[in-house]
């Protein structure tokens, strides 16, 4: 007897999505929509050419606009649902990396999102379901700290989609934010999504006039949890300070055509900074993590 699933509207608008990567972390201040982002745009730098989406789920504090370059931009309405934001927009030729996050839609940047379960529910159905993503082969998903409503909410939408779906954890060395990724790991394994592997975010700090590094925050501990866990050690990033002023930089009121610019800039200067190069080498091992889950080579437990 062959069970059929019942398609429903998520799983219509995500058919043409080829990876859906879910970036966690057990405790917030970890750099995890910092990771976000760099990973959407290593992914978009990668050889093969891929279209690249970010969708950002951390509806109480959006941060994926300003990182991006495109605070202040407006999303409109199509007869085909909600067009999201090109970052490459004024790059010239098709544009190849989407974006969609709360911070779109709000009044005023510094506007507040106050709202209960059932609201945010529907704002990440509707994000998932209303979204005009077309052909992607990857989406990346920004979510926030812990393992809260959005958490299953988010997942309770992409069931349908579930072969889709993977994780990437991100810490930092400190023994507390690894407790913390621990419960995100026994999550990920509760709900049987399977994890890529872990990022040991703010691994030092480089000093950008000597090179000398300094491990504020320890290092390694990220390292001996994937060892320990069984898990894929995708790679360290050190605080940079040149990242930190691109993804970071204060920006006033300026027009849709300003904004894609800059939005444009940041795309060519991130891959001009060192966390640009480091990175790289972790998208190689998250695109063939991926090609393993779509293999059925990485379960739920891994």
């Amino acid at each position: 007897m062959t069970l059929t699933i019942q398609e429903t509207p998520v799983s219509r608008r995500l058919k043409s999505v080829k990876h859906i990567i879910i970036v966690c972390s057990g405790k917030g201040g970890v750099g995890k929509s910092s990771v976000s982002t760099q990973l959407a745009l290593s992914l978009y730098a990668s050889p093969s050419n891929p279209r690249v989406g970010i969708l950002d789920v951390d509806l109480t504090g959006p941060s994926i606009p300003r990182m991006l370059g495109l605070d202040g931009h407006g999303v409109h309405q199509s007869s085909d649902g909600w067009v999201p934001v090109y970052v490459d927009a004024a790059g010239g030729g098709e544009p190849r990396l989407a974006c969609m996050s709360v911070g779109f839609l709000l009044k005023k940047k510094s506007d507040s999102v106050i709202w209960r379960g059932p609201k945010k529910n529907a704002m990440i159905r509707q994000f998932l379901s209303d979204v005009r993503w077309e052909e992607l082969d990857y989406l990346v998903i920004d979510t926030p700290p812990g393992t809260s409503d959005e958490h299953l909410s988010l997942l309770e939408h992409l069931a349908p989609v579930h072969a889709k779906l993977s994780a990437v954890i991100v810490t930092t060395p400190q023994a507390v934010a690894l407790l913390d990724a621990m419960k995100c790991l026994s999550f990920t394994r509760a709900v049987k999504l399977p994890v890529l592997g872990l990022i040991e975010n703010m691994s030092g700090y480089v000093c950008p006039c000597c090179g000398e590094m300094s491990n504020v925050f320890s290092t390694g501990g990220g390292e001996e949890m994937a060892r320990r866990e069984d898990l894929t050690f995708l790679g360290s990033m050190p605080v940079d300070s040149e990242l930190v002023t691109l993804l970071d930089a204060a920006e006033t009121e300026e027009s849709a055509e300003t904004i894609s610019t800059r939005a444009s800039g940041v795309l060519r200067r991130y891959q001009e900074t060192s966390s640009g190069k480091l990175f790289g080498g972790i998208v190689e091992k998250v695109i063939a993590r991926v090609c393993s889950v779509e293999e059925g080579s990485v379960t739920a437990s891994a």
